[in-house]
């Protein structure tokens, strides 16, 4: 018997003694796994719940996120990043109100099919909500399975995870599908952890663990090296005027699409600040983000306009529409302390 063949029935035991109490898990709907996975998706639980309650409370249901107002939409995401995942939502409503009568989809195929869905979380879905025998293989997964069977393949690579895939779906229970993706998400998230040692004495496959048994859990996953990130230099312009700030849209498309944020440019080397609005800038205060690919080195400068008029698709906002209107990247929020002493 191989070790995933030996893992089902300690791992659904350990699951059901050791499972996370999850706001999604007490209801597991479609709609509710559904939103709960995207959220999920590079962010951590404890980050997502209050997120992930407060979404529910104001959009319900997929009627209610399909008709829902772009920029309330955002501002329901504002500090979860990659907002590329609220906007496939939408689209993913929408479809499901055009193509399904407003009612989600039950077979893995249609649920693949949504916008922003991807193998994992359409697995997730279909076995956690409908009780698909379909694996949901993210990075938890995928790191508990190569631990436990000493895979030394390349994870990243498209067919090392359609292999431990269909390996998954061998083995899977037919009785409880969703209790067994879960259970190895768990395992993955709370035991089998990344970046340093696992805690093989809290798992319950460490009787039969290859890579435990060779004391080589920290070999695995494989990944080939990480890429460096590209520094960019910014200049943030904090411009007040008369209790309000100044806001501009970023464009439609690329990194951080469509939100709002506080004018800034990108510096070349050497270059030096220049003000885009007529007023003195003052430095106040630096601060530093780290996307996926790029960091931003960020300075930021205080600057009292003194014209009314601002370049076209810049806003003026107060202290109450910065609260409940415009939603602001997370990279902005080391000058949030500068903006309301002046606001």
């Amino acid at each position: 018997m191989t070790e995933l063949e030996r893992l089902p029935i300690p791992l659904l035991a350990w699951y059901r003694e050791n499972a996370r109490v999850l706001p999604w898990r007490s209801a597991p709907t479609a709609y509710h796994v559904w939103v709960s996975e995207i959220m999920l998706q590079q962010t951590r639980v404890a980050a997502v719940m209050d997120y992930y309650r407060r979404f529910l409370e104001a959009l319900p249901t997929v009627e209610e996120l399909a008709r829902c107002d772009e920029d309330r939409l955002m501002k329901l995401w504002q500090g979860l990043g990659y907002y590329s995942r609220a906007r496939n939502l939408q689209r993913a409503a929408r479809q499901i109100m055009d193509e399904h009568g407003g009612k989600f989809p039950a077979d893995y195929a249609a649920i693949r099919a949504l916008p922003g869905v991807g193998d994992y979380t359409a697995g997730a879905i279909a076995s956690i909500a409908f009780g698909q025998p379909v694996p949901a293989v993210d990075g938890n997964v995928l790191r508990v399975v190569t631990r436990l069977t000493a895979d030394s393949r390349d994870v990243t690579r498209p067919a090392t995870k359609r292999d431990i895939t269909a390996a998954l779906e061998a083995v899977m229970p037919l009785q409880s599908p969703g209790d067994f993706n879960q259970a190895l998400m768990e395992l993955g998230a709370t035991v089998c952890l990344p970046n340093g040692a696992p805690l093989c004495e809290s798992c319950p496959a460490r009787a039969f663990c290859a890579a435990h048994r060779d004391q080589r859990e920290t070999d695995f996953p494989v990944k080939p090296p990480k890429k460096g990130r590209r520094v960019e230099e910014r200049a943030v312009w904090l411009i007040f005027r008369q209790g309000r700030v100044a806001l501009r849209r970023r464009p439609e498309k690329g990194l951080l699409a469509g939100l709002w944020e506080y004018p800034n440019d990108l510096l070349l080397p050497g270059e030096e600040p220049r003000c885009p609005v007529a007023g003195e800038g003052a430095f106040v205060a630096a601060g530093k983000h780290i996307f996926t690919h790029i960091e931003w080195h960020m300075n930021a400068y205080v600057v009292q306009a003194q014209r009314e008029e601002l370049p076209e698709g810049w806003v003026w906002a107060d202290r109450g529409e910065l609260a409940e209107k415009y939603s602001l990247p997370s990279a902005f929020a080391p000058f949030a302390p500068v903006v309301k002493e002046n606001l």
